[in-house]
C-alpha cells in the first residue's frame, strides 16, 4: 500500500498531543498528512465539574457559546477554566476533528486513530454491552457519553459515519511505572477492547506489546523511556510510534 497518498488523523491525551508517536507514524510510513486534535489531561466522556463559585457541564464543540478547550489539570476555581477542562474530552475532539476537515482546513482521513483512557476515572468506565446496542446513535438511550464506553462507541462511529472510506485504530494507554495506575489502566482497556471489537475497529495494545515496561521506569522520575513515570520522552515515543506503525502497515488491507 501506498501510505504517501493516505492522511492520517489522530486524538488523545497527552501521551499524544503535538509530535510523539503518532508524528513518528506519519514520518515512518511517510503519509500526506498528520491531523492531530489530542489535548493533555483528555478523557473519553463528557463530565459535569462542580466548585464553590458552581458547575460546568462539557459543551459541543459547535455550540454558540463554546469556552474553549484547556489541558489544565491543577485545582483551581475559575469557573471558565473548568468550563474549558470540562470539554476536553473526546467527544468534543472528534466534533472538533469533524468540522475542520468540513471547512476544508484539513483532508479527510484514510486512517484515524484514537489513543485515550489513561486519565479515565473507573466509576465512569459504563457498561460496554448496553453502549453497544442499537445501530444509530440517534436517540440512543443506551449510549452514556458521560462513560468511556458509551463515549469511546459515539466517536468510533462518528468518525466511521462522516468518513465511510476510514479505517479506525484504538491504541491502549502505556504501561506507566505505577503498578495501581496500571491495574486501573487494564479495566479501562477491557472496555476499550469490547468497545472497538463490537464497531470492528483495530487494536492496537501497547500497554503489552510496545515494549515500554513498569519494571524499568521510575515513579516520578525518569525510567528506561518514560520522563516521569508517565509521559514516554522521545526514545519512548519513537517506541511507540514504530510499534504502531507496524500494526497499522500490516492491518491496512
Amino acid at each position: 500500500m501506498d501510505f504517501s497518498k493516505l492522511n492520517f488523523g489522530v486524538d488523545g491525551d497527552s501521551i499524544t498531543a503535538g509530535e510523539q508517536w503518532s508524528y513518528h507514524v506519519y514520518k515512518e510510513l511517510g503519509m500526506a498528512s498528520h491531523h492531530n486534535v489530542a489535548v493533555g489531561s483528555s478523557v473519553w466522556y463528557k463530565r459535569t465539574i462542580s466548585c464553590p463559585s458552581g458547575s460546568v457541564t462539557t459543551q459541543d464543540y459547535t455550540a454558540p457559546d463554546f469556552a474553549g478547550i484547556s489541558d489544565g489539570w491543577e485545582e483551581t476555581e475559575d469557573i471558565n477554566e473548568l468550563q474549558k477542562r470540562a470539554n476536553n474530552c473526546a467527544v468534543v475532539h472528534t466534533q472538533r476533528f469533524i468540522e475542520e476537515v468540513k471547512s476544508g482546513k484539513y483532508p479527510v482521513p484514510d486512517i484515524f486513530a484514537f489513543a485515550m483512557g489513561t486519565n479515565d476515572a473507573l466509576d465512569c468506565l459504563g457498561d460496554p454491552e448496553k453502549a453497544l446496542e442499537g445501530k444509530s446513535l440517534e436517540n440512543n438511550e443506551n449510549i452514556d457519553l458521560f462513560t468511556e464506553a458509551g463515549a469511546a462507541r459515539w466517536c468510533i462511529q462518528r468518525i466511521m459515519e462522516e468518513f465511510p472510506l476510514c479505517r479506525v485504530f484504538v491504541l491502549t494507554p502505556l504501561q506507566t511505572a505505577t503498578p495501581e495506575h496500571n491495574r486501573k489502566v487494564e479495566k479501562t482497556i477491557e472496555v476499550l477492547r469490547k468497545i472497538a471489537g463490537g464497531m470492528s475497529a483495530q487494536v492496537i495494545d501497547c500497554f503489552h506489546n510496545s515494549g515500554i515496561c513498569e519494571k524499568f521506569e521510575v515513579i516520578g522520575g525518569a525510567g528506561k523511556y518514560l520522563r516521569d513515570g508517565l509521559h514516554p520522552d522521545v526514545p519512548g515515543q519513537t517506541l511507540e510510534g514504530r510499534y504502531a506503525a507496524k500494526e497499522i502497515r500490516n492491518n491496512m488491507f
